[in-house]
């Protein structure tokens, strides 16, 4: 079972090629004169396949980042992926960022993972060590999720401006983006199980829809998920 994972929503693009869950190739791809990380998507894909003489056509799967995230990474990884899927009939299924983060948790604490959303929001995700959505992706005030962990015993993931944050109250907590973390290699694990445990799942591309939490900053009228409740 051959799965071509990417992830270009988050700080880098994630590129990972794995058959029956073993990574054969890994990459990772960061701006680079001033060029946006994801530019590059495509022809390291087509040099990771041409290294395995691989065709789109000769995968089972290919696994995105839906977001939250970049919107330009979004865009590029989701459309990418799309069109891969349907001119090649080829298998799609998506996660969250915040699910992938969440593989940083090795401890059996539930994960809570927040993002920077800007305007005192921040985007979380809360995850059992089993991979269960204990709730789903959403945007709180950054306020509110600081009462929410501040006691509590989750393992909490966030970048860089919320790691300021929790840092600032002296909150334990991860930040990706201060240790090289594989997020590739997390993709492509989320991707191998789910394919595993929902083997009659419906893999169709044009399911596969942007997580776009808040609104675009083209968008000022409509807001496509609504803010969560505490819980």
């Amino acid at each position: 079972m051959k799965i071509l994972n990417f992830d270009t929503s988050l700080d880098k693009t994630y590129i990972t090629l794995s058959d029956n869950g073993s990574i054969l190739k890994s990459v990772v791809i960061e701006n680079q004169e001033g060029k946006y990380h994801s530019a590059f998507l495509i022809p390291k894909l087509a040099e990771m396949l041409a290294v395995f003489d691989l065709m789109v056509k000769d995968l089972d799967f290919i696994a995105t980042n839906l977001g939250p995230g970049s919107f330009t990474g979004i865009r590029a990884g989701l459309t990418v992926a799309r069109t891969l899927c349907q001119q090649a009939g080829v298998k799609a299924i998506g996660f969250t960022s915040l699910e992938i983060l969440s593989k940083i948790n090795t401890s059996q604490k539930n994960t809570y993972v927040m993002l920077d959303a800007r305007k005192d929001m921040a985007y979380v995700e809360v995850i059992a060590p089993n991979g269960e959505i204990l709730e789903k992706p959403c945007a709180k005030l950054v306020e509110d999720v600081v009462n929410i962990i501040k006691d509590s015993d989750y393992f909490v993931v966030a970048d860089e401006k919320m790691s300021e944050v929790l840092s600032n109250r002296s909150i334990e907590h991860v930040n990706y983006k201060a240790k090289n973390y594989d997020l590739g290699a997390f993709l492509n694990e989320l991707a191998n199980n789910f394919v595993k445990n929902n083997p009659d799942a419906e893999y169709n591309w044009a399911k596969l829809k942007p997580l776009y939490i808040q609104p675009p900053p083209v968008t000022v009228n409509k807001v496509l998920v609504p803010r969560c409740q505490d819980v």
